[in-house]
């Protein structure tokens, strides 16, 4: 878990982190200190390999001190989990570092050419949240091989994660946002960057190093569940902005506060519900998949599938409670030095990571409804 003085300076801060448009360097020193980064990271490198629970919350309350912090910190820390795939030599060369910080973007955006023991990657990746921290920095690429798109069995194009150092790749400022403003979550390019192909890793295709339950849980699905624990986190922090100002603020001429008007008190109390409903829904999936990898077993299908849902569920409620806060909290929330301000616009973007948009509510109900489906990245 997080320490509770680094959360308060966390939150103390937020609206900096927000100015700077990116995670302020001596925070992700402090939380790199505080092991945030390396919850993920198997015990056999120094990591916490943590069990998914414990990992949930330890986001969510990132994610309600400031939500920006909380991504950064996700992407960091869900990127870190090739540590149990990479061989031992490769991954030693990362993360003998206790305090290094990694990072990147997953989606195959880049080309890369196999070059004897090598390959040579270059692309562009959007989305690089937290980059300007990291030592390394990973990009998804499409792999080709003689001049042609390698393919897997499936026939689908062959992709992998390639690990490069920081200093091989470009960021760009391209960070302009409604939202998640404090991630500096702009582009990373690289041109022919030569990667070590036992330096590069599949979540599809590869198997884990490690034996542990985390390394069998859907490496997909905690992405997903990080993504909803920050915006969990987020809103639970609206809730607390608005009973903070609701039990100040009285409406113009009137002699009651906020928190005295019936409509307030029952949209507040909706709210409560129906984002514990969903944390609920989180917490049960998440006992339940755990209780499997820990006997054993690998995820099923609907396994996957359920927590995706529940994922994705959150992370909407989330957003829905976090719009509502800003609602009633009138004129107050309308400017941008506003808490609630905030919390309204990260909610918002939190919405549209693809591990968590809308499609993948059609492809939970495709595999709960027992129809084929691609289920590669669940």
């Amino acid at each position: 878990m997080i320490p509770q003085p680094l959360l308060t300076t966390i939150a103390a801060r937020a609206a900096d982190t927000e100015q700077a448009r990116r995670l302020p360097a001596d925070l992700a020193a402090e939380l790199a200190a505080a092991g945030a980064f390396r919850m993920l990271v198997p015990r056999s490198l120094g990591g916490a390999e943590t069990d998914v629970a414990r990992l949930f919350d330890s986001l969510e309350q990132l994610g309600r001190a400031d939500a920006a912090t909380g991504w950064c910190v996700m992407i960091g820390g869900t990127t870190a989990l090739i540590s149990a795939w990479l061989p031992m030599d490769h991954a030693r060369e990362i993360w003998a570092d206790p305090n290094v910080i990694t990072g990147g973007v997953f989606a195959p955006m880049g080309r890369a050419v196999v070059d004897g023991d090598d390959y040579l990657v270059s692309g562009r990746w959007a989305w690089g949240s937290g980059s300007a921290n990291c030592s390394w920095l990973l990009g998804g690429a499409l792999i080709m091989d003689g001049g042609e798109l390698r393919r897997l069995p499936s026939g689908a194009p062959d992709h992998r994660m390639m690990v490069m150092r920081a200093a091989e790749v470009e960021l760009i400022d391209t960070w302009d946002a409604l939202g998640m403003r404090g991630t500096g979550s702009g582009d990373l390019a690289a041109k022919d960057v030569r990667v070590p192909q036992g330096r590069s890793v599949s979540f599809i295709t590869d198997t884990p190093r490690e034996d542990g339950p985390l390394y069998r849980f859907a490496p997909f699905g905690l992405l997903a569940l990080g993504i909803a624990a920050v915006a969990s986190g987020n809103a639970l922090g609206a809730l607390y902005d608005l009973k903070a100002l609701a039990v100040a603020k009285k409406g113009q001429g009137s002699s009651r506060s906020l928190a005295e008007r019936g409509v307030v008190q029952a949209e507040f109390a909706v709210a409560q519900a129906d984002l514990d409903a969903a944390r609920a829904l989180v917490h049960a999936e998440i006992a339940t998949a755990w209780g499997k990898v820990v006997a054993g077993d690998a995820l099923d299908l609907p396994a996957r599938a359920r927590l995706r849902l529940a994922a994705t569920r959150l992370t909407q409620v989330a957003a829905r409670v976090a719009a509502k806060m800003h609602e009633l909290a009138g004129g107050t929330s309308v400017y941008a030095s506003h808490p609630l301000n905030r919390r309204f616009r990260d909610a918002h973007v939190a919405t549209q990571h693809v591990m968590v948009a809308p499609p993948t509510l059609e492809l939970a109900g495709r595999v709960l409804l027992g129809l084929p489906a691609d289920a590669s990245m669940l």
